[in-house]
């Protein structure tokens, strides 16, 4: 399955765990780090078990868990509390590289043979950008990563406050300087080479629905295909801005089907244009990419 829209909601909060039930996004990642205070981990590692519990049906959402990062004493209670509830996954924040990916791994089937889930069904995304010295360990995702990992995304607000930044986008055009950009472009990089989701990062001012619109359009034309959200109205945006339309899909169709008319040709001709090989692939990403949605 293909998740375009993930949104966080704070572990320790009743009242907004029911209400992103009920929302649009196709996953919830159920927040355990940033949006809740050292007093209150115990209470929200409680709150979040219980709501995994009472929500086993994930046909159409699935439930994550965001746990505090490796290293520090919060995570393995973290995970011990929430694995009973069997959640879809883990997002692993703060990663340094592979791993921290695969040390996680070895926690989650301990932790699964000792809840009798079964080997390998709680996955992993991890966070790959959030500290400085995280932007130079992109490789070693490409030399062994646990096959738990089936999502990466990046971190733009931590990795500022770890370059020293005032900020990380152009004040006149909103979009990201060029240290993020970079990130942003290891990240998709390295998700397509281990073949992995790669996931765009949150759009921070969720009044501009509009601004988060364009930048999810710009990230899908780049080659991400979903995005975290941070608040309720940002999930139907993603989702629409995610799923190819209609026309695009009729395009794809067009596109396989004159290759597989000329099967020994590896140029063909289509309204007026001139397509190779890479555009045959573009167009069956489209179609592939329908199909999980749908």
């Amino acid at each position: 399955m293909i998740v375009r829209s993930w949104l966080f909601v704070p572990g320790d909060s009743e009242r907004k765990l029911k209400k992103g039930r009920g929302n649009t996004a196709d996953a919830l990642i159920l927040d355990l780090e940033d949006a809740v205070s050292n007093d209150r981990q115990t209470l929200a590692r409680e709150m979040v078990c219980d709501f995994l519990r009472t929500n086993p049906e994930r046909s159409t959402q699935q439930l994550w868990v965001r746990i505090n990062p490796l290293g520090t004493e919060l995570s393995l209670p973290d995970l011990a509390a929430v694995i009973p509830g069997a959640p879809d996954g883990i997002v692993l924040p703060k990663v340094y590289s592979a791993a921290d990916v695969n040390t996680l791994s070895h926690y989650l089937s301990a932790l699964e043979a000792s809840e009798d889930l079964p080997e390998g069904s709680i996955k992993i995304m991890c966070v790959a950008t959030e500290t400085a010295s995280s932007l130079l360990t992109f490789h070693t995702y490409l030399d062994h990563v646990t096959h738990r990992l089936v999502g990466m995304t990046w971190g733009g607000e931590d990795l500022a406050a770890a370059l020293g930044a005032s900020d990380n986008r152009n004040p006149t055009t909103g979009e990201y300087d060029d240290p993020y950009l970079m990130a942003k472009s290891l990240c998709l990089a390295t998700a397509r080479a281990i073949d992995v989701q790669p996931i765009g990062v949150v759009f921070v001012d969720f009044r501009d629905l509009d601004g988060l619109e364009a930048e999810c359009l710009r990230e899908r034309r780049a080659g991400f295909i979903g995005k975290i959200a941070i608040h309720p109205a940002q999930s139907d945006i993603i989702n629409s801005a995610f799923t190819p339309s209609d026309e695009e899909v009729a395009y794809a169709k067009k596109v396989v089907a004159v290759f597989e008319q000329n099967p020994n040709l590896g140029t063909v001709g289509l309204e007026g244009k001139m397509l190779d090989m890479p555009h045959l692939k573009q167009a069956r990403n489209v179609l592939l990419m329908g199909g999980r949605i749908n």
